[in-house]
């Protein structure tokens, strides 16, 4: 069985993969292009996602599972995935640390004057007249109550927040206070003192937010987007900040992406922008090929539940 890596793993990576699965036939690649004369007998493929289309899709004529490396799944040719009824499965949940520590620490960063206190370093001024304030007790509306929601959730509660969860069905889930469907979003942002978005990029949620949303926030919230940048168009997002809808904006991810040295909202003010790292981890592999094996075992033996099968009619 032929198993080809599009993604750079590490050596020792590699080392286990082999100790562990002697009888299988691993081509470990950095890249598509130097992968491409083992892709037509590639049974299974380790990928990031964002290196495949239609037409090698056709050139892997052994291809039964794709191994999708990350959470993202915005670049998969899915109709011909389906058409070939190959397996999807990919890495999400692994994320759920990282981004969750991200959320809290860029909150924290905004309500203690963090950019502000550096910049007063290094221009050697003492001022204690810095306005501080506190997350603890505050409200937090989470719009993607998934893994990484909830871990933010029951981070959020050694903060003594209310969390309330927004997703496709309003299912309760845990440390959510309240969860509301996303057809009902208007109900959760009021009383927000911090909306954070983790919604994929879906038909469902191109755009999702709209000018409406921001009106139904409080002035003084803060917007942080660490899901997907084409949640918000930018235009809207900026005009929302300009008329003081809301006060600040922390994104991680931006429409477009990577964000121009022209756009407007890099001097925004009132806006801290990271360049998509908020899942970033040195744990983010070793996770990911826990879940590779994990399936790599169920693949084999035929018995099991295969961990983050991918739906390609919905693209997660």
């Amino acid at each position: 069985m032929n198993i080809l890596s599009t993604a750079k793993l590490p050596e020792q990576i590699k080392e286990e993969l082999l100790h562990t699965y002697p009888r299988m036939t691993f081509h470990f690649h950095s890249k598509m292009e130097e992968a491409l004369p083992y892709l037509k007998d590639a049974e299974i493929l380790l990928t990031y996602g964002e290196d495949l289309n239609e037409e090698l899709i056709d050139q892997a004529t052994a291809l039964k599972w794709i191994m999708v490396l990350s959470a993202g799944m915005d670049e998969m040719p899915f109709p011909c995935i389906k058409e070939r009824n190959i397996l999807v499965t990919n890495s999400r949940g692994i994320h759920q640390i990282p981004m969750a520590e991200y959320a809290i620490s860029m909150l924290l960063q905004v309500n203690r004057q963090a950019k502000t206190l550096i910049e007063n370093q290094r221009n050697h001024v003492w001022d204690r007249r810095v306005n501080m304030t506190e997350i603890s007790g505050s409200t937090m509306t989470i719009v993607g109550s998934g893994a990484i929601g909830q871990e933010l959730a029951r981070l959020a509660k050694a903060f003594r927040m209310k969390t309330i969860g927004i997703s496709r069905s309003g299912q309760a889930k845990e440390y959510f206070d309240e969860v509301y469907p996303s057809t009902e979003i208007h109900k959760a942002l009021p009383e927000a003192d911090f909306v954070v978005s983790i919604l994929p990029s879906t038909q469902e949620t191109h755009y999702f937010y709209q000018t409406e949303h921001f009106q139904h926030m409080k002035e003084s919230a803060i917007f942080l987007n660490m899901g997907r940048g084409d949640a918000v168009r930018s235009e809207v997002l900026l005009e929302a900040l300009k008329t003081d809808q809301i006060a600040h904006a922390v994104l991680d991810v931006t429409d477009p992406e990577p964000l121009p040295t022209n756009h407007p909202l890099w001097d925004q003010p009132n806006v801290t922008i990271t360049p998509h790292l908020s899942g970033k981890s040195v744990h983010y592999l070793p996770r990911a090929i826990a879940i590779f094996k994990h399936n790599l075992n169920v693949y084999l033996d035929g018995k099991g539940t295969y961990e983050n099968e991918i739906d390609p009619d919905r693209g997660y």
